[in-house]
């Protein structure tokens, strides 16, 4: 029998490989399983909904599986799913948006001052959206052209959108006018049994799933989050998608400023507090790598529903609020482990 190999070409000891092969494959013993899992996050969060709803029936039987309770989890995670949806599309791409709460905060703070109220419910609307917009921009530009991290650009605006809004507002809170009630009416009109606000959010949704599966922008956000550097020799703008992407996450802001101001008839630079933790949290939580290069919009929505039947559980029971954040920083950790062992799975 002769040796095939090529002259010089020196191989391992036979009875090394197959050693090597059955180390890497006991690197963990639930890898396979949870390579499925991770194959199947969508399945597997739905798992997590339905034990929750078995959670409120069995912790709250009287007032869970209300049709009132259920209306209140979907008009609260209306706001910070359409933030979320933006979100989405900002880490995928390979960045991270801190400033998100802030920019709502500052939209509904413009959209309802005296000066913009006088003019109607449209241009209030059209306010918040243009000051979301621009602040988005603005991050951006700090990111793709000024080169500052992601984390620290945005979290220059978190501070400033917040001084700022502050500043317009005198620190007070801004009542929506009599003659501007078109706004309020987004969440107290109601069709098929929901509010208007959800079939907002829902438009939002649809909206962000066919840009980011289905147009070549969407496919540009992924290759920017995987790999700039290729993405960039296959004839892609980087900077100039990485700006659009914070003006779309800013977009989100001013539409989740509209949908906060229908919800509390009011601006306020109190708006959005702790906003961008809870829409990160959704993001990771729905799988999309915190690197870049892949995540859903359905499953970030599915990950903001976790967190929002879980804070309503929490309310149903009489539990503290700071009971709720620990349990929420809790399960950001978990998910980023979880994650992070799905991967090591998925490539072992």
């Amino acid at each position: 029998m002769t040796d095939a190999r090529a002259p010089g070409e020196v191989s391992p000891p036979v009875d090394e490989r197959p050693a090597g092969r059955a180390a890497a494959r006991q690197v963990w013993p639930g890898a396979a399983l949870l390579g499925r899992i991770g194959r199947n996050h969508h399945l597997g969060l739905v798992a997590v909904l339905l034990l929750l709803a078995v959670v409120g029936l069995v912790t709250a039987p009287e007032n869970f599986a209300t049709t009132s309770n259920l209306v209140s989890i979907l008009a609260l995670a209306s706001t910070i799913g359409v933030i979320t949806v933006g979100m989405t599309f900002v880490i995928i791409g390979g960045g991270i948006d801190l400033s998100v709460g802030a920019i709502m905060a500052l939209a509904s703070v413009w959209a309802t001052t005296l000066a913009t109220q006088s003019y109607g419910p449209l241009v209030m609307a059209m306010c918040a959206i243009l000051v979301g917009t621009g602040a988005g921009l603005v991050n951006g530009f700090l990111v793709a052209y000024g080169r500052m991290a992601p984390f620290i650009a945005t979290l220059a605006t978190l501070v400033a959108a917040r001084g700022l809004a502050q500043r317009i507002s005198d620190r007070k809170t801004q009542l929506i006018r009599p003659e501007n009630q078109a706004i309020v009416e987004l969440s107290t009109t109601r069709v098929l049994g929901l509010p208007l606000l959800v079939y907002i959010f829902a438009a939002v949704v649809l909206v962000g799933w066919l840009v980011l599966s289905r147009t070549t922008f969407g496919r540009r956000t992924y290759a920017v989050g995987g790999n700039p550097e290729a993405a960039r020799l296959a004839g892609i703008d980087v900077r100039r998608h990485t700006m659009l992407l914070y003006a779309l996450s800013g977009l989100c802001c001013g539409i989740a400023a509209i949908l906060i101001m229908a919800r509390t008839t009011t601006g306020s630079s109190t708006h959005g507090d702790l906003y961008e933790l809870d829409a990160i949290a959704a993001v990771i939580i729905g799988g999309t790598l915190l690197s870049g290069g892949r995540g859903t919009i359905i499953g970030s929505i599915l990950g903001l529903m976790v967190f929002t039947v879980i804070t309503n559980l929490f309310i149903l029971n009489g539990l503290d609020t700071s009971d709720q954040l620990i349990a929420k920083g809790l399960i950001i950790v978990v998910a980023v482990l979880f994650q992070r062992r799905a991967l090591t799975a998925a490539r072992t």
